[in-house]
């Protein structure tokens, strides 16, 4: 099994000093996640091209660009000039999935598909075979802190199946209440991204958290990607 990446979510950071919630895990984290919302697609707004740009000068670490936004076909483009390690659009705000897949991966840029809880991964089957990855959100997208799914777990496991059979290389991210106590099942179930927002930045100490989390998944016989 691939080794295990934890991608912070800025979209818990402390944004009235960006540069130090990103410097204080850095060296732990296999990406940043970062949560791109426009109001339309998920109720929410969060932000857009300048804090990509920032966040390109303040780290070296991969960005996981995850756009939550409808016709993202008009915006990726400039996403992929600011060169993010993966850009992940939702399958559901998206009418070509495969055309704006090889646009994406013709950059150099791996491409994902994200997935909200409702929506079916067996959608997914025909040309799963040219995903680099999938995004699997585990709560309702749109806020941060919200409680993880139950039943997204046997998603993730179909998933993992589907992807054993036509797309082993098949990166499997979750996003929403990832925290300590579910770490462990979803990576048994077949992710080998945890992607986590308030469980790290909203703890007393950030870092000591990812400590511990990579330390339950060694433990469990699970190896930990990091730069």
């Amino acid at each position: 099994m691939k080794k295990i990446g934890i991608s912070p979510s800025i979209l818990s950071a402390d944004f009235s000093n960006l540069e130090k919630s990103v410097k204080e895990v850095e060296s732990l984290s296999s990406s940043f996640h970062l949560d791109v919302m426009d109001g339309h697609f998920v109720p929410n707004i969060t932000f857009g091209f300048p804090i990509v740009i920032a966040m390109k000068k303040i780290t070296k670490v991969p960005l996981f660009v995850h756009l939550m936004i409808t016709n993202p076909e008009d915006y990726v483009d400039r996403f992929l000039d600011m060169e993010p390690y993966i850009l992940s659009f939702h399958y559901e705000a998206c009418f070509h999935v495969d055309r704006l897949i090889n646009k994406i991966k013709s950059k150099g840029v791996k491409g994902f598909v994200a997935l909200n809880p409702h929506t079916s991964v067996e959608l997914l089957r025909d040309f799963l075979e040219i995903l680099d990855g999938v995004l699997i959100m585990t709560v309702n997208p749109g806020f941060g802190g919200q409680k993880f799914i139950g039943y997204t777990m046997k998603k993730i496991r179909r998933l993992r199946e589907m992807a054993d059979e036509l797309n082993p290389n098949l990166d499997i991210a979750v996003d929403g209440g990832v925290d300590l106590n579910n770490a462990v099942e979803i990576v048994k179930n077949g992710a080998n991204i945890l992607i986590m927002g308030s469980s790290i930045f909203k703890a007393e100490n950030p870092r000591k958290r990812i400590e511990v989390v990579k330390k339950i998944l060694n433990e469990s016989g699970f190896e930990v990607d990091s730069i």
